[in-house]
């Protein structure tokens, strides 16, 4: 993929966010901050988001929709986008991952891949 004029790099940042949680209950709460990169040789908008999440007893839930946070980012070669949100699960563990739907100026459509990232309350996994 590197010979690719489409190319976005995707990276994650997770937190927990105990004073929106309710343990006792099994209501976790998380945020995540994604920082989007086209480090590519062609402009490219971000026109919708899939995502998969995986709580810690292996169920699954898919979120689909047009852009993030409300905005179709345009980005310019070397240009960059971040933006944050968030999600909650039954467990205090999980996964997340997913992709983003580019179309490139050129008409090009193509995946930006989200890669895999665990979700988890502090000091549960040593």
């Amino acid at each position: 993929m590197s010979n690719s004029p489409y190319n976005i790099d995707v990276s994650v940042t997770p937190a927990y966010i105990a004073d929106q949680s309710d343990p006792q209950n099994g209501h976790y709460v998380f945020s995540y901050t994604v920082t989007i990169r086209n480090t590519g040789a062609v402009p490219a908008k971000l026109l919708t988001r899939h995502w998969i999440i995986t709580d810690g007893d292996g169920q699954v839930q898919e979120v689909k929709g047009d852009g993030v946070i409300g905005e179709q980012p345009h980005l310019k070669p070397g240009e960059g986008f971040q933006y944050t949100s968030g999600t909650f699960m039954n467990t205090p563990v999980g996964m997340m991952q997913g992709s983003y739907q580019m179309l490139a100026d050129d008409g090009e459509t193509f995946d930006a891949v989200i890669p895999s990232f665990r979700l988890s309350i502090p000091n549960i996994l040593h």
